[in-house]
């Protein structure tokens, strides 16, 4: 039987995920913030993100990740988890200090490529886009912060495509590393 990929669209569930890069490692302050890699408890929790994203069946056909070391090293340390081939991958510097209209753009540029996108970030930028889709103000942790290191953001859009329209978006679940500690 020949699926078209529309028909194959509407068979699955559309889903934007947008990650924020795991911990920094600031131990040497003469690197550039874009060489700046993960620190150990960055790696940890890229990990169990991983794990978490592996579970909830949240897997990308297609991501798009800042070039900078440390969301590399989270985008792969992601991957790794889920099982997924690095050639899903899509390297965009844009991403590295965008604006929410960058952001948006990115999103309009390959949501119509995947049922399940994933961008991996940088805030201040993911904290607005976060703000700027979701229908519902989105819940920020204890100390007021709200894509804290390693956070994850899921929108569900079902049946329909991936759109980047003004609080038209589902945020299903916000998830950071220290919620998962304590379940």
């Amino acid at each position: 039987m020949n699926v078209t990929y529309y028909e194959l669209k509407i068979m699955h569930k559309q889903k934007l995920i947008i990650m924020r890069h795991a911990k920094s490692d600031w131990s040497d302050l003469s690197q550039s913030d874009f060489d700046r890699p993960l620190a150990t408890r960055g790696v940890k929790a890229a990990e169990l993100m991983g794990k978490w994203l592996k579970k909830n069946q949240c897997i990308p056909d297609r991501v798009i990740c800042s070039p900078a070391l440390r969301t590399k090293q989270t985008c792969q340390l992601i991957l790794n988890k889920l099982g997924v081939a690095e050639h899903v991958v899509f390297w965009a510097k844009i991403i590295y200090q965008a604006s929410l209209d960058d952001l948006l753009s990115i999103i309009k540029q390959h949501s119509s490529k995947a049922h399940t996108l994933l961008i991996i970030g940088h805030n201040p930028g993911l904290d607005q886009l976060v703000c700027y889709l979701s229908k519902k103000q989105p819940r920020v942790n204890a100390s007021g912060k709200l894509m804290t290191t390693a956070a994850v953001a899921i929108f569900d859009y079902g049946s329909e495509s991936i759109s980047t329209g003004f609080q038209q978006a589902h945020l299903a679940k916000l998830i950071r590393p220290k919620e998962l500690l304590v379940e």
